[in-house]
C-alpha cells in the first residue's frame, strides 16, 4: 500500500484562516483565540492532552482518536515548531510542544534555518531546508512503510497542496469568523479540481471537511 500524505485535524474558520496575525510565544494563534478554533477536538475522549477523565464520544472524537492511527512520521512548518523567526537565537528552546510532545514519532521541521536535531521524549525533531517533494521522501523513509501527517501550518500545507503531494485532508471548519490571517482557502471548493470533497457536520457545531485525491 502507498505511504500517503494525509493533513489531519486541521483546524479553520468559516472564513478560511488557520492562524491569526501577531503570533508570539504567548500567542501562538496571534489574535486568534485557539480555544474557538479548537473547542470541539478539546472536549473529546480521545484529546491526547486531556489530564481527566470524561470527554465526548462520537463524530468528533473519531477525528481525534484517528490522529495518530498509521502515522510514522510529521512535517510541519518552522511556525509550528515556535515563533521565531531568521538564524536561531537560542538553542535550548525547543519549541512550545513542552517535554512530551504529542507527536510520538520523527518529525521535520521545514526551516530555512537549520539547526541539530533533537529528542524529547519519544518525539525527534530534524530541522529541514529542502522543497517539499524532497522533504517529504525523507519523512516516508523515516515513516517505515506508515503514512506521513503534514501537520501545518497553513503556509507549508498550501505549499504541498501546490506541490501536489496531499493525498486526503481533514479541515474542521469552526463557526466563527477571523477576518484576517494565514488563510487556507477563500473557500473549500477551490481544490475540487483535484480532490473529491465530502462535508459532515458535527453536533458540536464545526462541519468536517474531507477531501480524498482524485
Amino acid at each position: 500500500m502507498d505511504q500517503l500524505l494525509r493533513v489531519m485535524n486541521f483546524n479553520v474558520s468559516s472564513d478560511g484562516i488557520g492562524a491569526g496575525e501577531h503570533q508570539s510565544l504567548e500567542n501562538p494563534f496571534g489574535h486568534a483565540r485557539p480555544e474557538r478554533l479548537f473547542a470541539w477536538a478539546g472536549a473529546t475522549a480521545s484529546w491526547p492532552m486531556r489530564t481527566g477523565p470524561g470527554g465526548s464520544r462520537g463524530l468528533d472524537d473519531y477525528f481525534t482518536r484517528d490522529f495518530a492511527r498509521n502515522i510514522g512520521a510529521e512535517i510541519m512548518g518552522r511556525n509550528k515548531f515556535g515563533p521565531q523567526r531568521g538564524p536561531w537565537q537560542d538553542h535550548d528552546w525547543r519549541g512550545w510542544w513542552g517535554q512530551e510532545p504529542p507527536f510520538r514519532t520523527p518529525v521535520f521541521v521545514m526551516t530555512h534555518h537549520k539547526r541539530p536535531s533533537f529528542t524529547l521524549a519519544d518525539t525527534t525533531f530534524h530541522f529541514v531546508d529542502d522543497d517539499p517533494a524532497t522533504v517529504l521522501e525523507r519523512a516516508r523513509e523515516a515513516a517505515q512503510g506508515k503514512d506521513v501527517r503534514l501537520g501545518g501550518g497553513v503556509t507549508t500545507i498550501r505549499q504541498f497542496l501546490d506541490a501536489g503531494l496531499v493525498d486526503t485532508m481533514h479541515v474542521a471548519v469552526s463557526p466563527v469568523k477571523l477576518g484576517s490571517g494565514l488563510r487556507l482557502w477563500e473557500s473549500p471548493d477551490e481544490l475540487l479540481d483535484r480532490f473529491h470533497l465530502e462535508v459532515v457536520p458535527s453536533p458540536s457545531g464545526v462541519t468536517h471537511h474531507l477531501f480524498w485525491r482524485k
